[in-house]
């Protein structure tokens, strides 16, 4: 006999011997019941609590009594899905430690036909034999209801699902989940952005549905009515039951006839392995298609917009729904509409490769905001300039697209002008007022630009509002005072010439002011009078002019060497002008 022994009072042995009920240690004598016990051929294995001193049945507590029931029941369980069903050790012991309602629907069994002394004929059945009994009488195929809740599953979803896959024995059942869970939750998403992607889906979504979208949105309701909502979706232990709940025909898909050339297909036209998961959480009938139907419908979906083969995977990713039989319908009506308002079929479908959730946009909403540009002066060719590059423009709703109007109305822009902006820069009109453009501006008081100078730095160069001024345009700024351009001297070029904010320190400001200083020989003072010098080629004007220049000794400031066209400069510096004049006298 194997014991191993502790000697404080309610401790723990644990015993492999025939069945005990008392040892003597001189005069105590240590009494216990059993806690835990599992068969290993033909030997006993009992985890107990024990006491000194008089016995004390455990039968006195039901409770104690019942609990004691359910973890033999379980332990039961174990060993049936390991022995009789084959399981491995560990995944045997994982779901029977996780499926309390169907161990407890068992003991209840047990105990019922007790009371009713229906075990006539097994009489000499033990309760682990009669948990084995009852699970085997429960016709679930060995053990299935027992294996789905541990999945997470209600008691009553997983007895429907048990059901619904009785043609599959359990552990190939088993290997399906892990595969699923696998190719379901296969990147990272610690930040919750699937659920981010599955939100703004459903914000864009204003067309009639069909039926695969339909189950996806009820697949994302019952995630967001949990605990954390819709950021949970990329958590394998929060979303796979309602994932099989809601698409419960993934478990009796094939994985080597199905599943695996699905994903290979998937793979083969630019889906990263590491992105499988969020396009299949997004849109999961993708896995319930076979990978030449999936062929097919991909060509279909894809040809339309103009998508190469190399590029499918990306739309995929940015917007699964575009398989939808539904979404495809809408994109005919998305194309008749802009092509009304003089848009080019090539911009339209660039501008659904590039904001495919336009897709899922109702015609009648786009009129909405196609009104509010042509209010603006935008119409027709002028259109084309702002689909493509904002178009995500169309989904707003127009009391949004009013507020940064408004704003740039009290700049005092007439409405001509702000349409010039939104031509030029549309992405302005998608950007927050307080959170975005107000601190841009706010930026600038910094370096001493007035307020009263924003409506010319905003007209001359509105791409500003959209730079992260701390990490993009204070670097700039920063080095032109290294240089010795002070604060002041710097708001002066910035209200001379707003653009000075867009330009790189290494690709623009240094290589120029480096060419100004070591082979011009001019002071750092001139670019402060004339900042325009930035925003012209060092390669194409400024060094071949000054070369021309140098070569003839004359002396001039930058905006005079510079700011003439070609003609204008031939004719000032080279005399070409009075030459041309005398040749067309003489002819």
């Amino acid at each position: 006999m194997l014991m191993e022994l502790s000697f404080n009072t309610y401790e723990t042995i644990t015993f492999i011997s025939p069945p005990l009920q008392s040892l003597n240690f001189n005069s105590n004598s240590l009494f216990f019941s059993p806690r835990r016990l599992t068969l290993y051929g033909g030997r006993v294995s009992v985890s107990a609590s024990f006491h000194r001193g008089e016995s004390k049945p455990s039968s006195d507590s039901p409770q104690t009594n019942h609990d004691d029931q359910l973890s033999l029941a379980q332990v039961s369980i174990s060993v049936f899905l390991r022995q009789e069903i084959g399981l491995s050790e560990a995944d045997s012991v994982y779901v029977s430690e996780n499926c309390p309602k169907y161990t407890r629907m068992i003991v209840e069994g047990v105990r019922d036909l007790e009371e009713w002394d229906s075990w006539k004929g097994n009489e000499g059945l033990g309760f682990s034999e009669k948990v084995v009994y009852m699970v085997k009488q429960k016709g679930d195929g060995g053990g299935k209801v027992a294996f789905l809740e541990s999945l997470g599953l209600s008691l009553s979803s997983a007895m429907y699902l048990a059901h619904y896959v009785s043609s599959e024995t359990l552990p190939k059942l088993l290997d399906k989940v892990k595969y699923l869970k696998e190719i379901f939750f296969s990147g990272s998403d610690e930040n919750g952005l699937v659920g981010a992607y599955a939100r703004r889906m459903m914000l864009y979504l204003s067309i009639p549905i069909d039926e695969d979208v339909q189950q996806t949105l009820s697949f994302f309701e019952k995630i967001e009515a949990r605990r954390g909502g819709l950021d949970m979706l990329g958590s394998v232990d929060a979303s796979f039951r309602f994932l099989i709940e809601s698409f419960p025909r993934l478990l009796l898909l094939s994985e080597e006839n199905d599943m695996k050339p699905l994903i290979e297909f998937l793979e083969s036209i630019g889906v990263p392995k590491d992105s499988l998961g969020k396009v299949l959480l997004l849109y999961p009938p993708v896995m319930l298609s076979k990978a030449e139907e999936m062929k097919i419908r991909v060509a279909a979906a894809l040809e339309k917009v103009s998508v190469v083969n190399k590029d499918s995977g990306k739309v995929l990713m940015k917007y699964p729904w575009i398989l939808s039989p539904s979404i495809q319908e809408n994109y005919s009506r998305i194309v008749s509409l802009l092509e009304s308002e003089s848009v080019l079929k090539t911009d339209i479908d660039h501008a659904i490769r590039r904001w495919p959730l336009l897709l899922g946009c109702s015609t009648s909403n786009m009129k909405l905001m196609i009104k509010e540009f042509d209010k603006l002066g935008v119409r027709n060719k002028r259109m084309g300039k702002v689909i493509p590059k904002r178009p995500q423009l169309l989904l707003y709703k127009p009391q949004e697209f009013l507020k940064v109007v408004a704003f740039l109305e009290d700049f005092g822009f007439q409405k001509e002008i702000i349409g010039q902006i939104l031509c030029r820069c549309p992405e302005i009109f998608g950007c927050s007022i307080d959170k975005t453009l107000q601190k841009k501006l706010g930026f600038l008081t910094r370096f001493g630009v007035s307020t009263t100078h924003f409506p010319r730095i905003v007209k001359k160069y509105p791409e500003f509002l959209l730079y992260d001024a701390e990490k993009t345009v204070l670097p700039r700024l920063k080095y032109l005072m290294e240089i010795g351009i002070s604060e002041r001297e710097i708001a002066f070029m910035i209200r001379k010439f707003s653009p000075l904010l867009g330009y790189s320190v290494d690709n623009v400001l240094r290589p120029k002011l480096e060419f100004l200083v070591k082979s011009m020989e001019k002071p750092v003072r001139e670019v402060i009078d004339y900042p325009r010098y930035f925003s012209y080629s060092l390669e194409k004007r400024i060094k071949p002019r000054f070369w021309v220049l140098k070569g003839r000794n004359i002396e001039c400031t930058l905006q005079e060497m510079l700011g003439k066209n070609d003609e204008e400069f031939a004719a000032d510096f080279l005399g070409l002008g009075e030459l041309h004049q005398t040749h067309n006298e003489t002819s």
